[in-house]
């Protein structure tokens, strides 16, 4: 393995990721998301608390808490940012180039796995400036940079390669690579977080096992906590306190040498994902992969629509009624149509979805909304980057009002097909709970907005689809703040709640209208 091949691949990798535009949407949420994560002391909510006292934001209290928060976003976006470029291989025609190289799949993986790592320190290095900033503004004391460095070094490192590791072996696992991967490692993911939520039961940080399959460093982190402060009662991330107790410092030192080696035999054990990689990739064979079916393998969701296949039929006549229907209304009506000739299986969850809005109690009406929008979200991700992922753009820019109108025409699309599967939940709220109503509304259009933005500017499904996966799992397991709950299945929305998710949806419409007017010219 020659050093200089690699340097000049993992290089390459790391160039044509921060090239892209998806690279400066992500790292903008990263921002975005990481300063909100830091409440200002002054509104009487603050980042960690012990027994319900402030503990002060000096280098080290800001390090830990905002590297800990980090870890639930790059746990899971890490690994939807990561993967694809061995898609984009098939799509492009350079993958035969590559498999009839002489350079081996050890190497080859290695160097994507390094440039993947090296793309991913990038967000790293945007948090943690972000931070360095807050704590200009925010904090107490002075920046210690060898803190956050060694903060965000221990708690994140083996989160970064196992994000990348899986990345990388489900996209050389021909039946991984498509939506079936991505679905799979939510879970995943999920099913860590349980491990070790367990695991942070336990007062007392001895050895365990299960610890080196810590990669959020969560568990690792709160028991080190534990120990250096001598108590239970620690809360990380936006709670309440007691402005009339006394504030703590949090000590410089938090990490001692077990722990370090820990985290070190943790970032070993992420490692192991590749060497099943090595062994399975298809290395672009045609009988394994094809390039037409870069995105979209044989999952078991394309198996179910083969079946289903026969109720595709049924929309035909939105095909006709589309072609009667004037102007930008008749085009929104095929692209319905074709996203369920597409995907038939959305025909009879959308039959199930609306039997239960109809019939279920209005008390039972947050569940059916839950499924309702996990549907709907994974559904949408991918209709403003089809005509990108089909080669269409040209033509598809071609048909009456352009580019700019296409833009419009997806973000109905997703609108409309919210209206469709929410709609009845919305029209029972609004006799009962008008609010909530209206933030299902709203939640709907802000939602929609975002996915045509973040699908337009990226050219990838993922970057929407990450964030609002992530976005989920927060609003399901956070259910009193009223922002969180952005269509209303947690019934705590209120009228600030709905007029921030109609600003999100008019900025991102006009931010992507603009967007697109500019590259049509």
């Amino acid at each position: 393995m020659s050093p200089h091949i690699v340097k000049i691949l993992v290089l390459n990798e790391a160039r044509l990721r921060l090239r892209r535009l998806s690279t400066l949407v992500a790292l903008m949420a990263v921002i975005a998301i990481s300063w909100a994560m830091i409440p200002d002391p002054h509104t009487g909510t603050t980042l960690m608390t012990i027994k319900d006292a402030r503990i002060l934001y000096t280098s080290s209290t800001l390090a830990f808490g905002s590297a800990s928060l980090a870890s639930f976003l790059f746990g899971l976006a890490g690994f939807y940012l990561v993967r694809g470029r061995i898609a984009e291989d098939l799509r492009s025609g350079t993958g035969g180039v590559i498999a009839a190289t002489q350079m081996g799949n050890a190497m080859f993986l290695f160097s994507r796995w390094l440039g993947g790592v090296l793309y991913m320190l990038t967000l790293i290095a945007g948090l943690m400036g972000t931070m360095l900033v807050c704590h200009a503004l925010r904090g107490d004391g002075p920046i210690e940079l060898t803190v956050y460095l060694q903060t965000y070094c221990l708690l994140l490192l083996p989160l970064i390669f196992f994000s990348v590791s899986c990345a990388i072996l489900f996209d050389s696992v021909a039946v991984l690579m498509g939506k079936a991967g991505d679905v799979i490692f939510f879970f995943v993911w999920m099913a860590q977080l349980a491990l070790m939520s367990k695991m942070d039961e336990s007062t007392i940080p001895v050895f365990d096992p299960k610890m080196l399959l810590d990669f959020t460093g969560l568990a690792t982190g709160m028991l080190s906590l534990k120990e250096v402060l001598h108590t239970t009662h620690i809360s990380v991330g936006m709670a309440d306190f007691n402005a009339t107790l006394p504030t703590i410092i949090l000590p410089t030192s938090l990490w001692t040498m077990h722990v370090v080696w820990m985290r070190c035999a943790s970032a070993a054990v992420a490692l192991l994902p590749l060497l099943p990689a090595i062994f399975f990739f298809h290395r672009y064979s045609p009988d394994r992969v094809k390039s037409s079916s870069a995105r979209k393998r044989r999952s078991p969701l394309d198996v179910l629509n083969a079946w289903l296949r026969p109720l595709a039929g049924s929309v035909q006549p939105l095909f006709r009624l589309s072609v009667i229907l004037p102007g930008i209304s008749g085009r929104v009506l095929a692209d319905i149509a074709l996203t369920f000739v597409t995907a038939p299986s959305a025909i009879v969850v959308f039959g199930i979805i609306l039997l239960a809005s109809v019939f279920s109690h209005v008390q039972n009406l947050s569940g059916v909304l839950i499924g309702a929008v996990a549907f709907w979200g994974v559904l949408i991700s991918e209709i403003s980057t089809r005509d990108f992922q089909a080669n269409t753009e040209e033509l598809t820019g071609a048909v009456p009002g352009g580019i700019a109108q296409r833009y419009l025409r997806q973000f109905l699309i997703t609108f409309v097909l919210g209206l469709l599967l929410m709609g009845v939940i919305a029209l029972r709220w609004s006799f009962s709970d008008p609010v909530r109503a209206a933030a299902l509304l709203s939640g709907v259009a802000s939602l929609s907005a975002l996915a045509t933005l973040f699908g337009r500017c990226s050219g990838t499904a993922r970057t929407f689809l990450a964030l609002f996966l992530f976005g989920l799992y927060v609003a399901l397991n956070e259910t009193k703040l009223a922002v969180i709950d952005v269509v209303g299945f947690n019934g705590v929305a209120n009228l600030g709640s709905v007029q921030m998710q109609l600003m999100i949806a008019g900025t991102a419409l006009i931010a992507g209208y603009i967007y697109n007017r500019q590259r049509a010219h």
